[in-house]
């Protein structure tokens, strides 16, 4: 009996894989994607190799799927067409070339790397004897193909008669594929005619070759382009992958002129950097670049496991689109009042980078997809487009997913919710998670000056936050999918944020935006209630006996810690990270409840920096002398402010004493 949760996830995994890939590469299924399917193979993968006891003697993985289809005839490859290996990053490229190394031992001096275009369409084999076509099939299961000789023929870049000289007998590989521009102009028909919408170019060109009638064929604009040689008799056999590429295209191939030859794997990256900017203008679809030995000898060497090539990787750009689990759906609530489920999901590599929360944008959406906590999904992010869910998988569900309902109050002030149309709102006017003023007067208080107005809009507007409280549980990865942000403006953010969840005791009381309450109130605060719980629970009279705080800022204070609202924004405050700090541990006794005022020019200190010396040993700062001022810290050309000093009998420091006060 199957119970446990690997072993059932692992079932249902290669379950959705030979469903996906039936459609894939038997029906032709336009409703499928290579990211859907590489991001559920991954996994599996992952899972054998955490847990190997589960892994099949017979592993579907190292198959080359497809079978023949009842409308063509069988045809077996006298050699094997082979499948490559993926590699998703720089580190996969640098663990392969590792392995082959340690197999080429000593001649890894030799190795030389080429790389190709991974066009994405549909692998074929093609045979000529004295120079004529003779057949053209599929790849199929790589053993036994489709015949599908008379729609090749109607391919027009697949030349019937070979330039001379030529091979004797030759068998070529490559790619047939339809442009970008063909593809939409037959959406375009098929939809105005009721017909299937194809997703990709790779879906209209597979199903263009598995039209029984070969003027259909022709009528789709197929291309073809030629990567490599099978089989070869009769000529002086290429020595090199290069050589192959250039024996093609000297008897009549057409074969792609984007290619890198180096000597290490610095010029490979350069070239996938190149080919990366070209791509979204390319006139065919294109997911990767080929990356192989270039010697056909070290080939022979490294050999075929499996399914795939030793010698060749296929480097993958990343996906747009791939699968995760949904392990939560939370509410963040909107600068208008609505609110946003947003899915939180185990950490994923979509589009470039690693996300683990995507909008739901709203109750309708979630209804429309069934999306449930614990489900298999799609998730789909496109350019600096945040991550969304778009397709629910249903059948790797388990039954014990659970169905989402919006709450009855609002999760940031628990105040009532009210409906409009598809959308929820909070009803409470001052509710913290809808007050743009606040939020942005809390991120300068707390000195996380990288996050302005319009980065709180945008980030409240994709339901990442809801309230200032939410910024301490951002990732470098909710960031950096936003519109003109980069990973390192991304990584700047997040550690400032990090930096400041251990904040000053006056800092933390100022950052909440009490009416009345400024800097230096929040200062006489906190020196006075060291603790945050004695002033929230403290009455009017007590904050009302403060010295400088009168009746009207007290009965602020005291209201503002007697709403609800309020005493949840600080307990989220305190779960996401924030921690108080009073830095104010050995008072100075030069400066502890001593008035400051400061004036003129100092020669190394900013008027700011000595303002910091002050307050951290217990100092106080005024903008203006009085009978209650302690000390006079005086610069150059100091102004009226040192005669009012002088004249009020208040003590004068330069800068040189003031630095030997602090340093006691």
């Amino acid at each position: 009996m199957k119970n446990n949760p690997i072993e059932k996830r692992i079932i249902k995994l290669r379950e959705q894989i030979s469903v996906l890939r039936e459609k894939y590469h038997v029906l032709n299924d336009p409703s499928t994607t290579d990211d859907v399917y590489d991001s559920l193979t991954r996994e599996l993968r992952d899972l054998e190799s955490k847990y190997p006891e589960y892994k099949e003697t017979i592993n579907s993985l190292d198959r080359v799927a497809g079978k023949v289809s009842d409308g063509f005839k069988k045809f077996t490859h006298a050699s094997r067409m082979l499948s490559l290996n993926d590699a998703f990053g720089e580190s996969d490229v640098l663990d392969w070339e590792n392995r082959i190394k340690k197999i080429l031992g000593n001649e890894s001096n030799k190795l030389e790397y080429f790389c190709e275009l991974k066009f994405d369409g549909l692998a074929v084999s093609l045979i000529y004897e004295n120079g004529i076509f003779l057949s053209g099939a599929t790849r199929g299961d790589g053993f036994v193909g489709e015949d599908i000789t008379e729609n090749l023929k109607m391919i027009n870049s697949i030349p019937l008669k070979l330039k001379m000289p030529c091979p004797k007998y030759i068998e070529v590989r490559g790619e047939v594929v339809m442009s970008k521009s063909t593809w939409q102009k037959i959406n375009k028909q098929n939809e105005k005619n009721g017909k299937t919408i194809f997703a990709n170019t790779r879906n209209a060109a597979a199903g263009s070759l598995r039209q029984l009638d070969p003027n259909l064929v022709k009528e789709r604009n197929l291309d073809f382009f030629a990567y490599d040689i099978a089989q070869i008799d009769g000529y002086n056999e290429p020595k090199s992958h290069n050589q192959k590429h250039d024996l093609l295209k000297n008897i009549g191939f057409v074969v792609d002129g984007h290619q890198s030859l180096s000597k290490d794997l610095l010029g490979v990256f350069s070239f996938i950097k190149d080919v990366e900017k070209i791509r979204p203008n390319f006139p065919y679809g294109t997911d990767g670049v080929v990356v192989c030995v270039n010697d056909n000898v070290l080939q022979d060497l490294l050999g075929v496991i499996g399914k795939a090539p030793r010698y060749a990787v296929a480097y993958k750009y990343p996906a747009e689109k791939a699968t995760t689990i949904v392990l939560d759906i939370t509410v963040n609530v909107g600068r208008t009042g609505v609110l946003t489920p947003l899915a939180h999901f185990k950490p994923t590599s979509v589009a470039g980078s690693t996300v683990s929360k995507a909008t739901l944008h709203n109750i309708d959406q979630i209804e429309r997809l069934d999306i449930r906590v614990g489900d298999t999904v799609v998730i789909q992010k496109a350019g600096d487009v945040i991550p969304e869910v778009v397709e629910t998988l249903f059948n790797m569900r388990t039954g014990k997913e659970k169905k989402f309902t919006m709450p009855k109050h609002c999760p940031a002030c628990n105040s009532d919710i009210s409906k409009k149309d598809i959308f929820y709102y909070c009803t409470n006017k001052n509710c913290h998670a809808k007050n743009r003023r606040i939020m942005q007067h809390f991120v300068n208080a707390y000195e996380i000056y990288e996050i302005g107005p319009k980065i709180l809009d945008r980030l409240k507007e994709e339901g990442l936050i809801t309230d200032a409280a939410d910024l301490f549980t951002l990732e470098q990865s909710d960031l950096s999918g936003l519109e003109r942000f980069g990973e390192k403006s991304a990584d700047n953010i997040i550690k400032s944020i990090n930096t400041h969840k251990k904040i000053e005791f006056w800092r933390f009381i100022y950052a909440l935006g009490i009416l009345h309450v400024g800097e230096q109130t929040s200062r006489d605060l906190a020196n006075h209630f060291k603790d945050l719980n004695k002033l929230m629970n403290a009455s009017i009279l007590e904050i009302n006996n403060i010295e400088n705080i009168g009746p009207v800022v007290a009965n602020s204070i005291f209201e503002f810690f007697s709403k609800k609202e309020n005493q949840l924004f600080i307990d989220k405050l305190f779960l996401n990270g924030v921690n108080i700090e009073n830095i104010i541990k050995n008072n100075n006794n030069n400066f502890y409840e001593k008035n400051f005022v400061i004036t003129g020019t100092l020669n190394t200190l900013t008027r700011d920096d000595a303002k910091k010396i002050i307050l951290k040993n217990g100092g106080k700062v005024s903008g203006s002398i009085s009978k209650n001022t302690s000390y006079a810290l005086v610069g150059e050309n100091p102004g009226s402010k040192y005669d009012e000093a002088i004249r009020l009998g208040v003590k004068i420091l330069d800068e040189t004493l003031f630095l030997k006060m602090a340093s006691k």
